[in-house]
């Protein structure tokens, strides 16, 4: 049996936000928010999940395992991946209006990432080949972004990999353990045309294990003056999410020695569905330091498999 019932803060350790089959369940209703959607399934072997759309666009995304995808009188099959930190997954995109049954096969967890949209846009395959792979930063500012469902820089309207969403942006991002990411800090709540999108933003984490040790990481958001004031300093471990409907946020801190993966889902009222970020004036300084510095040896973790097999 599912609820209704408003999350209670900005940060959601792992099971706090759990509803019915969802070990996390986000919706604009239970954010209090417009768009953005996030759904986490886990399902066991042989078990199967029947999604209804209603009135959002949806990506399945495979985090470990693989699943069937029967939506809109075709199959997809998604090959998944062992986990998060092992390659890039291949996804398919659900529209609005549509009911789709996931089977999972051996089991596995996967992501649905959603937001509520005009368009009806044709259900389809993203294979993992197609997903763009981005180093972002330097030293110990290095990440690898996975840009599966990315949107267009200024002026574009389709993602940079060419997968196009009416209003749903998502991408994965990697952080090798140390290091810090989504910094300098940014935000995106204000529509400022072609300078800044309004987008409301859910970050899921896992966090690596390590000599037998759970991992953890840092994350911050602080006050932009604009919306809800939201200010948030948590630890976060595998499972967290934390809602980011305003503010300047980053850093996202990886502790020494555990990788830190984190899905971000957003969405917004623009017409236009484009990624634009101002970055916080006391730190943008540092993005100019990044041509002097070699990017962390680490990365890339992976890359996206070559050819169309996927």
């Amino acid at each position: 049996m599912t609820t209704t019932d408003p999350l209670p803060g900005r940060h959601l350790p792992a099971g706090t936000a759990a509803d019915g089959p969802y070990t996390v369940h986000i919706d604009p209703a239970r954010a209090g928010w417009g768009y953005s959607s996030l759904r986490i399934l886990d399902l066991p072997p042989g078990g199967s999940h029947s999604l209804a759309t209603g009135d959002s666009e949806w990506i399945v995304l495979p985090l470990s395992g693989g699943c069937t995808v029967i939506a809109e009188g075709e199959t997809f099959e998604l090959h998944g991946r062992e986990s998060v930190f092992s390659g890039v997954s291949d996804f398919c995109y659900l529209p609005r209006d549509s009911h789709a049954r996931i089977a999972g096969g051996a089991g596995g967890r996967f992501a649905l990432t959603g937001a509520r949209c005009e368009r009806r846009l044709p259900a389809r395959y993203g294979p993992a080949s197609a997903v763009p792979v981005e180093l972002r930063g330097s030293g110990a500012c290095s990440r690898q972004v996975n840009n599966f469902a990315a949107a267009a820089p200024a002026g574009g309207g389709t993602s940079t990999g060419g997968f196009v969403c009416d209003k749903l942006i998502a991408v994965e991002v990697l952080t090798p353990g140390g290091n810090w990411s989504s910094y300098p800090p940014h935000k995106h709540d204000q529509c400022r045309p072609g300078e800044e999108s309004e987008l409301e933003e859910i970050y899921y984490f896992e966090i690596a294990a390590a000599h037998g040790t759970e991992g953890l990481g840092y994350q911050r958001v602080s006050p932009s003056g604009h919306g809800s004031g939201t200010d948030v300093l948590a630890e976060v471990r595998s499972g967290d999410t934390v809602l980011i409907p305003d503010g300047w946020h980053g850093p996202s801190i990886a502790a020494p020695g555990h990788d830190m993966y984190y899905l971000n889902v957003m969405a917004g009222p623009g017409e236009e569905r484009a990624w634009l970020i101002r970055d916080h004036p006391d730190h943008a300084w540092i993005r100019a330091t990044w041509p002097d510095q070699p990017v962390d040896p680490r990365l890339p973790r992976y890359q996206a498999p070559a050819g169309d097999q996927r």
